[in-house]
């Protein structure tokens, strides 16, 4: 085990399930003190057992000052901030895409990360960061995704101004392509099948992404001091195909 985490506080929003809880769990095993939040109490608390490690959980809607603001108080100082909330709302074609389910994937997601890190700076270290996880659909030319990429293009364009604003904690993002998570379960099951089998082929690596990698990449950024302003695509050549 590395060192550079030993009795840190971590606090991972969206933790309970996929990437999240993917990134608390390496984040854990490398010795930090992490704190898992999530809208779902019940939900939260059944991940944090089912990890079988040493994770902390709050219930969280992260779209809610108020709630956010009562956490962060009672929690105190902490070190590095993980934002993976996400929505399930925003896919379709413009011609279908619903501008209630746009604006709730926007408030689900864009405005979820925005809150949780405009609410943290009081109690986050200034030599801490914060590490957003957006999706490849920002940087993406496939069809059925605009809200989907307006959402997490947001989430991106943040990242490089709030580095400097708030220098020197560090500010970066990874950028998942196709990440075979619970996300995915919104599809119905045999479209969802033909979906992933498609978007694997369609990666240079011949495969979808599994949340462990991408948790890799967090723990990376959360643990290099000089890394910031940066946004880390693990998508599997996805982006080049």
């Amino acid at each position: 085990m590395t060192t550079e985490l030993v009795d840190k506080k971590i606090v991972v929003m969206g933790g309970s399930s996929g990437i999240g809880l993917a990134a608390a769990e390496a984040l854990v095993a490398r010795g930090a003190h992490v704190t898992v939040t999530g809208r779902n109490k019940t939900k939260l608390e059944q991940a944090v057992r089912g990890a079988g490690l040493p994770l902390q959980a709050d219930a969280v809607d992260a779209t809610s000052v108020e709630a956010l603001r009562g956490f962060y108080a009672r929690f105190g100082p902490f070190d590095h901030l993980v934002l993976t909330v996400s929505g399930a709302k925003g896919a379709g074609n413009l011609p279908d895409l619903d501008v209630a389910d746009l604006r709730e994937g926007f408030e689900a997601k864009f405005f979820a990360h925005f809150l949780a890190a405009k609410e943290a700076l009081p109690t986050l270290a200034r030599d801490g960061s914060i590490t957003f996880v957006s999706a490849g659909s920002a940087r993406s030319w496939l069809p059925g995704t605009v809200g989907l990429a307006a959402i997490n293009g947001a989430v991106e364009a943040m990242v490089r101004p709030l580095a400097r604003e708030l220098k020197p904690l560090r500010v970066n993002a990874v950028s998942p392509g196709v990440i075979e998570t619970g996300w995915w379960e919104a599809f119905p099951a045999e479209p969802r099948r033909q979906m992933l089998s498609g978007l694997a082929a369609m990666s240079l690596v011949g495969r979808n992404g599994r949340p462990e990698e991408v948790a890799a990449a967090i723990v990376y950024l959360v643990t290099n001091g000089f890394v910031t302003g940066t946004i880390l695509e693990i998508d599997g050549g996805l982006r080049s195909a």
